[in-house]
């Protein structure tokens, strides 16, 4: 609904699929795996939220269904957040055992990039724009990658979270990852 949509979209066509920009519950209906892109968490919250897609996307993230949050997308994941979350009122969809922190490596003039191992993946080049942080995992959430004290990739069943923006490479063996999930 907003944020790295197209840039997600475009990955997903060169890896030889049909991409859906999910704007409503009919378009939740026609898709096998949902990527909830970087952009601005508490944006993308009020809109899922206005479109009344919550406890949808809630039901089929508990279901098995497939989904991939970057950035903002890990947030709106975690089962806890931090002040800012609830200073804002952020609603979190509560589907993956993480708390998180937002901008935990800083604001839009600290962004920076970094070559990570992620899972088997070696020196995966990780974007990080305001990016938030994985700060703690429980129950079956298990980290793929860290950078400094935070977690910044993990996984639990069929959910994929990245603190960083896979989509703004070249890189698409995240995509492959979890495509493969599908």
């Amino acid at each position: 609904m907003q944020g790295a949509v197209s840039e997600h979209m475009h990955v997903v066509e060169k890896l030889g699929h049909s991409p859906v920009w999910v704007r409503n519950k009919g378009d939740l209906e026609a898709i096998r795996a949902l990527i909830i892109p970087g952009g601005e968490s508490t944006t993308i919250s009020k809109l899922v939220e206005l479109n009344d897609l919550y406890g949808q996307i809630r039901r089929m993230g508990q279901s098995g269904f497939p989904i991939f949050g970057t950035c903002a997308g890990l947030i709106l994941l975690a089962k806890k957040g931090d002040g800012e979350v609830k200073r804002t009122g952020q609603k979190l969809l509560g589907l993956m055992d993480t708390q998180i922190t937002r901008n935990a490596f800083g604001r839009q003039r600290e962004s920076f990039e970094i070559e990570l191992d992620v899972g088997k993946m070696k020196n995966f080049p990780c974007v990080f724009i305001r990016a938030p942080a994985i700060t703690k995992t429980f129950g079956k959430c298990k980290p793929l990658a860290k950078f400094e004290k935070f977690v910044v990739a993990a996984e639990q069943g069929n959910l994929l979270a990245t603190s960083f923006h896979p989509e703004l490479t070249e890189d698409t063996r995240v995509h492959e990852y979890f495509i493969e999930k599908i």
